[in-house]
This record gives C-alpha cells, structure tokens and sequence, in this order.
C-alpha cells in the first residue's frame, strides 16, 4: 500500500513538474511582447502571483506575494509600461490551441464558444462600467461586460483565448470619459456581436480553425454575426429565442415556438442524446431538428426530459461538410465549458479580481489571467488519459459498488493546487511584518486625507 501511494505522489508531482514547464515555455514566447526585461520579469511573476494560492488577487497582494516592497511595479506594469498587449493575446492563443489540439484524439470536434462575463464595480471611473444586466450579479447592477471567446477540444478540454472588454457609447463620444478612462483615439462602438466578430477574426488569422461557432442568444440575434460566419463557410450553431422567425418550406414563416408544435408532435420525432458529460455524469435531453427553407440551416430544439423546457439552436452548416443531429447535438453541447472556464478564472486566479481603471489596464490583466488559465488548461489536458482511472459505470440499479471506484481525471484546480505544493515559497518574517506595517501605513494615510477631505467639503457649505 506505501509503495502505490509513493508511485501515486510520484505521478502528481511529474504533472506540477509538467505545469512548470508549460509556464516556462509559455512566458518564453511572451518573451518578445516586451522591449525592456523589467514589465517581462514583472508579467512573469504577475501571472505566477495569480496561480498561486492567495485568497484575493489585487495590486497589493499580488506584489506582496511577489516579494515587491510596494505595489508600484504591479501597477506600472499594468498602467504605464510597455508591452504589446493585443500579441500577448495572440501568444496566449496560439499555445491554448496548439497544447490542446496535441492532447486530443486525432478528428475530435473543435468548437469556438461566444460569450460574456461580467465583473461588479463601485463608482464610475473604471472604463467601461455603467449600471447593466450582469449575470455574476443576477441582475441589473454597477460593472463591466467583457466578451470571450473559448476553445473547446471534445475530449481533452477547453480555455479562453480571446476578451474584448464592451464599452458604452456615451462614453467614446464623452471626451473627458474617453481621456480619463485611456480609451485609444480610434475606438468606436461596438455591439457584443460585433465585438465576437472581432475576436473571431484575430483567431482565424492565428490559424485558429473551428468545426462550430457556438453561442448564447445575445450572438445568436446578431444578424451582422451570422452574415459574417456564413461568409466564412463557418458553421454554427447559436442559441435563439423562442420568437425567432423562421423560413420553412414553402415560404412558410413561423416562430421556433410555432415550428415545434406544428412538427415536433409525436413523440417518435424526439431522441435521446447527450450533450457531453457533466460533474455527476452523462447531460441527456431530448433533441429534435427541423428542416428549413435552406438546405444549410436548421432548427435544432432541445427538450429537459423532467421539465419539458424548451431550448432552441439556429444551425449553420456548410455544403460539403457533414450535416447530422449528432453532430449538432455535440456542438451544442460543448457550449457550457466556457462557464465552467470563467468559474475556474474567477474562482482560482482572480479573472474578475483586477483593480485598475484604464481600458489597457483592464485588458492587460485579463491576458495574463488567461495565461495562468491556460498553463493548467493544457497541463490538465495532456494529463487526463494518463490520471483518468475511474471504474465503470453500473448497469442496473442494484449493482454493488467496485471495491475501487478510482480517479476522475486531473482538474484544472487539482493542477494548480499541485503545482504551488511543488514551487510554493513561504514568505519570510521580514518581509510579512514590512507588508503589514506598509498596508497599515496607507490606510493611516487614506484616512486622514478622507477625513481632512469631509472637513473641507464641511467647511464649504457653511461659508
């Protein structure tokens, strides 16, 4: 039994020692995003900083958890220094890609998945941030919205590789907003559609190549969206509302709604599929397609086998390219990932937790977030086949347990726990007791400016 634990620890450590090398060789080719060693030594220990195990990824704790006597590099890096941010993306894509296509089978589907996330602020100095539907707050609510795109590889695992951030247009037509936010001169609005066209495009001359493009119903609307995907040859398959008109054969038009109850009635038209494996195992529904007026186009409709609700896909795909419910149904499915890559990126290294204002600033965290993301995409990847021991699944319902049920496969957070088990490094004494005395320090300083502040606003409304 000590001997197959000690071969058990043996294999983790090799996978925090993969992690390590996956860092080594991704910040190697940041390398030449930077034109001095400082902001690249900085961007380093910036992205180690946010894998490690701190419960709170800001300005101050990261440059804490460094070894910096003040956050002053941390924010240079961020605010003032010189880096080119939109190759750094470009970089981080490229290897998300590349390490995840390497630990795939051979014609496993490959999906690009749109959608957004949000991040809750205070006040209205940050770029962007304006009271708006954010869905980590479940409602209206003060913060910025920023559009993604993933990269999911059917059996190996998914990242993200690309963020736009949405910024209002009040707020590129406001000059003083404009300059006091650093919005570039030739910014211009742009939808959340439009924002994913963008985002597409940079992947495509990456040499990104997608089977499907995948999206909720925000990108599934966007008329400008779909032209451009279809342009492309670029298969789809977007979410869509209930109220989506639809042109059937014979020039018949009718809502989604209306499609399913005029031909999705008995229920022989419905089969049971499912849409890729979740926590607790297979995500079946009931599925179902229509045809349209389009020999490229369909509805694909997807029915909760407990509640009956309904969901509905408008599909894309290409002549020449192969067309089946099976085929719509894995894309479909390979669609909620990208949740689970923004729980993992706010959850475990802060994606949500930035303290700048600067619309650079902003996109500059987000690109290093998702470097750290990436390390442990890749690395949990290239791990799975080899730590995945699980047992098989029981066939009826009072078969007896296997006296081994196994292993699930190395998750992204047991890969990051791994690796800062491996190259943790303790803070010393000195170095604690100079944070908590500077952090006391500027909190003394903040409030005695705050108070002296209130003191002259006081002393302007009695005079």
């Amino acid at each position: 039994m000590t001997r197959t634990r000690s071969k058990a620890a043996a294999a983790l450590i090799v996978e925090a020692r993969r992690a390590q090398r996956n860092l080594d060789d991704l910040m190697g080719a940041l390398a030449p995003m930077f034109s001095r060693i400082e902001p690249r030594l900085q961007a380093a220990k910036y992205v180690r900083a946010v894998m490690s195990e701190l419960p709170r990824r800001n300005g101050w704790t990261i440059a804490e958890w460094i070894g910096d006597r003040r956050p002053d590099a941390t924010q240079r890096l961020l605010n003032r220094a010189r880096w080119d941010t939109a190759g750094a993306m470009s970089t981080v894509r490229r290897f998300a890609v590349a390490r995840l296509d390497a630990a795939a089978r051979p014609g496993s589907l490959t999906v690009g998945v749109l959608d957004e996330s949000g991040q809750e602020k205070k006040g209205t100095a940050t770029a962007g941030v304006k009271r708006q539907h954010m869905g980590c707050a479940g409602g209206i609510d003060n913060g910025i919205n920023t559009v993604y795109l993933a990269y999911a590889r059917a059996g190996a695992g998914h990242a993200l590789i690309g963020a736009r951030q949405w910024i209002p247009a009040e707020q590129i037509s406001d000059p003083v907003t404009a300059i006091t936010t650093a919005l570039p001169l030739d910014l211009s609005f742009a939808t959340k559609g439009e924002l994913a066209i963008g985002l597409l495009r940079e992947a495509y001359a990456d040499g990104v190549r997608l089977d499907f493009v995948t999206g909720n119903e925000v990108y599934g609307a966007c008329t400008k969206l779909r032209t451009y995907l279809e342009n492309h040859g670029q298969a789809y398959v977007l979410r869509i509302r209930a109220t989506f008109t639809l042109t059937l054969g014979g020039g018949t038009c009718l809502t989604c709604e209306q499609a399913v109850a005029k031909h999705l009635r008995p229920k022989r038209r419905w089969t049971i599929r499912s849409a890729g494996h979740g926590s607790k195992g297979e995500r079946t529904y009931a599925w179902a397609w229509i045809a349209t007026a389009s020999p490229a186009h369909f509805l694909l409709v997807r029915k909760h086998r407990t509640t009956g609700e309904l969901a509905f896909h408008y599909c894309f795909v290409p002549a020449g390219q192969p067309a089946t419910l099976a085929r719509l149904v894995s894309a479909a499915g390979l669609r909620w990932p990208v949740e689970e890559s923004f729980q993992a990126g706010k959850d475990l290294f802060g994606l949500d937790e930035s303290q700048v204002r600067l619309y650079e600033a902003l996109l500059r965290h987000l690109v290093l977030v998702m470097a750290a993301l990436a390390v442990c995409a890749v690395t949990a990847a290239a791990a799975r086949h080899g730590t995945d021991t699980q047992a098989g699944l029981p066939t009826h319902p009072d078969e007896a347990p296997p006296a081994d049920l196994g292993l699930i496969p190395l998750t992204v957070a047991e890969v990051k726990r791994l690796f800062n088990a491996v190259t943790g490094h303790p803070p010393t004494l000195e170095h604690t007791v100079h944070w908590s005395t500077w952090r006391r320090r500027h909190q003394a300083r903040a409030r005695w400016f705050h108070h002296r502040a209130r003191l002259t606003t006081a002393y302007i409304q009695v005079n």
